[in-house]
């Protein structure tokens, strides 16, 4: 018979919420790639509203 015996001790229950960590600010790449999206996409919906615009038959 072994002369040591272990016990599994479990870990202490949590009663609180577990704290969500803060996000981390965005990269100065990601940042600049948005700006470079949003101009390309206002760019894009104006050249269509244009487009519409003489599309329509002027009477």
């Amino acid at each position: 018979m072994p002369a040591f015996t272990f016990e599994k001790i479990s870990p202490p229950v949590r009663r609180a919420p577990v704290a969500t960590t803060p996000k981390k600010p965005r990269g100065l790449i990601s940042q600049m790639i948005d700006r470079v999206a949003a101009r390309r996409a206002r760019r894009t919906l104006h050249a269509e509203r244009a487009m519409r615009r003489d599309d329509k038959p002027e009477e």
